[in-house]
Formats: structure tokens, C-alpha cells, sequence
């Protein structure tokens, strides 16, 4: 059969997938052509007047166009926005050469080691930099910096508390248990609170480190509990042969995790781990409650322009759209690493 009869067949095979298909049909034609107008047609694009903004019949993308440094760098020094530029640039780059399977390899984690470590010394300076201190990082750097850390130490802490929760050491078993459950039992909002907010009250201040690493630690600890779970679940899905079979090769506990238990668990839940991993880059934006200069804190100080007519829906449709490109990006390395299982032998 065609591919065209194959799609014909699948949209009007039955009445009722036929009947489907006209109201959706439908739908799309009464939506699509007036948010094309809006959108694209009677849009305005790159004029830096913001009363041209005011008189369009459409949308405002030289808002968005005039504001941009702002909206990717929030508040950090306009004449030293070239660094967290280069942050943004760094990450993308080492992120789309750590997803091809060539670079896996242990020299990966000293590569990304010796880039957060240029990371933070382009984002708060010294040795040569004006020092940048955290508050006025923002924008896209601090979004990607906190989904990267959180995301990149988190997995390795849950996968610690996935064995640790199936050790044979009750007092392990139970740490691990008890850390899971709370951090699970607690909205994330409000580990962020007790980090930011509270914490200083129990530490002197030449103790406390700033509220950036406070809230990314809160972050990791809060990825890595989700994590655990996920990750126990693939070690509960695994025969018991195999790990029969790992003991019958006289494998030490840590080698035998790592060449034959977790590679398989791993495997199973790469849909789980996939989806874990999206709902922590959309809660990365929390942290604006907390006052970090996310790239959402980013778009709302520059819809405060009184100069502007303040086009919300343009600029969080932006926005929007950065956190989809990131998540979309990711699922689609997931769908890769998953497909790559199947045939794996």
C-alpha cells in the first residue's frame, strides 16, 4: 500500500476517524489564517519605534528584536554581555558533541568539568575579568547553567541513592530511603524557599554560600531523588539471573554495576529518565521566586518598559520557544538512545 492510501485510510478508515479528521480539519482552517495574520502578515519585525509596536494590527517582534540582549542576559553588564554570550555558546557546543556517540568516553567528564570550571570564571570573572557578582547574572546562562549542573550531578547522586535504597546495609537502605521520600514529599518551591530564605537564618554569613548556588543545589538534590526513583526501577526490572550471572563471573559489586546491572537498568528507563529530565528544564524557571534572574525574570523586567506597549504574548511566546527548542532537542536525543538500545546487542 502507498504511503498516500496508508495516510487516507488512517484519517477517514472508519466513521469515526473520518469524522475526527473534518473537525480537526476545521478547526485548523477557522484558526491558522488569523494567527498568520497576527503572527507573521501584519507583524512588526525589526522597526525600533516602539509607536510603530502601538500601531500594529499584529504582532510586536521588534519588541522582542529591540530587547533581546535584555532577554537573554537579563541584568548582567551591558558592556561585558560577550561573556555569558560565550557561556551560552559553550554550552550548546559541548552539549551537541557530548550526544554523539564517539565522545563517549571518560575524558567526556573532564572536558565538562574543565568547562563549567570557565563557565563560572566567564560569568563572575577575576583572573583577568571584572568581577560579575551572582545577583546580576540572568537570562539564558543562568537557565542553561542551572538545567546543566542539576541535571549533569543529579543523575549520578540518584543513581547512588537507587543502590543505596536496594543496599543490604540497613542504615544505608533507610538514609536513602528517608532522603527520596522527603525530597519527593516536598514541593520543589519550597525546597527552594528553605534554601534561599531560610537557610541563612542557621548560618553565618561567611558560611553562606550566595543564593545562586543555594538554589542550584536545592535543584540537584531535588533532580537527583527523581532520579533514584527512576533508576531503581530499572534495577527492580532486570532478571535475578543477571545478577546471578554477574556474581558467577566473581565481579566486584561496583564493576558488575557498572558493566552489567546499570547499563541494562539505564536502558529500560530511557523514556522515565527522558521525561524526568524535561520537567526539571521547565522548573528551572522556579527559581524566580527566589529572586534569580532566570530568562522568564528576564522577560518580565523587560515588559516593564514604560516605553513600550508591553506585548506579553510575543515575549513569553519567545520564551516559550527557547524552553522548547531545549526540551524538544533532548527528547529527540532520547528517542535516539532508546532506538540505539534496541538494536544494541
Amino acid at each position: 500500500m502507498s504511503r498516500g492510501r496508508a495516510w487516507l485510510k488512517a484519517l477517514f478508515g472508519t466513521p469515526l476517524n473520518a469524522l475526527l479528521s473534518l473537525l480537526i480539519g476545521g478547526t485548523l482552517l477557522l484558526l491558522i489564517p488569523p494567527l498568520l495574520r497576527w503572527a507573521v502578515i501584519n507583524a512588526v519585525w525589526i522597526d525600533p519605534d516602539p509607536a510603530s509596536c502601538r500601531a500594529a494590527t499584529g504582532a510586536c517582534w521588534n519588541f522582542v528584536w529591540a530587547k533581546l540582549g535584555q532577554l537573554l542576559f537579563g541584568i548582567y553588564p551591558h558592556e561585558q554581555r560577550w561573556r555569558p554570550g560565550l557561556v551560552c555558546a559553550l554550552i550548546v557546543a559541548l552539549l551537541g558533541w557530548s550526544v554523539r556517540p564517539s565522545s563517549w568516553r571518560p575524558r567526556l567528564a573532564l572536558f565538562w568539568l574543565l568547562a563549567l570550571t570557565a563557565i563560572f570564571w566567564l560569568m563572575g570573572g577575576g583572573l583577568g575579568l571584572p568581577p560579575v557578582p551572582s545577583a546580576l547574572w540572568g537570562g539564558l546562562p543562568v537557565t542553561l547553567i542551572l538545567t546543566v549542573v542539576a541535571i549533569g550531578l543529579g543523575f549520578p547522586i540518584g543513581v547512588l541513592l537507587a543502590l543505596g535504597r536496594r543496599s543490604p546495609l540497613p542504615a544505608l537502605r533507610m538514609a536513602s530511603v528517608v532522603f527520596i521520600e522527603a525530597v519527593r514529599g516536598l514541593p520543589l518551591l519550597s525546597i527552594l524557599f528553605v534554601a534561599s530564605i531560610m537557610l541563612p537564618l542557621f548560618l553565618p554569613e561567611s558560611l553562606l554560600p550566595d543564593k545562586f548556588t543555594r538554589a542550584l543545589v536545592a535543584l540537584t538534590l531535588f533532580a537527583s531523588a527523581y532520579f533514584a526513583e527512576v533508576v531503581r526501577g530499572g534495577l527492580q526490572a532486570i532478571p535475578k539471573g543477571q545478577f546471578e550471572a554477574a556474581a558467577s563471573l566473581s565481579l566486584p559489586f561496583w564493576k558488575a554495576q557498572r558493566l552489567v546491572i546499570l547499563p541494562q537498568a539505564i536502558r529500560i528507563v530511557i523514556p522515565a529518565l527522558a521525561n524526568t529530565v524535561i520537567v526539571m528544564i521547565k522548573n528551572t524557571s522556579l527559581v524566580l521566586v527566589v529572586g534569580l534572574f532566570d530568562i522568564i525574570s528576564s522577560g518580565k523586567a523587560a515588559l516593564a518598559d514604560p516605553a513600550w506597549p508591553s506585548p506579553a504574548a510575543e515575549t513569553y511566546l519567545f520564551i516559550g520557544a527557547i524552553f522548547f527548542v531545549i526540551s524538544f532537542g533532548f527528547a529527540r536525543f532520547a528517542d535516539f538512545l532508546e532506538q540505539r538500545g534496541k538494536t544494541s546487542p
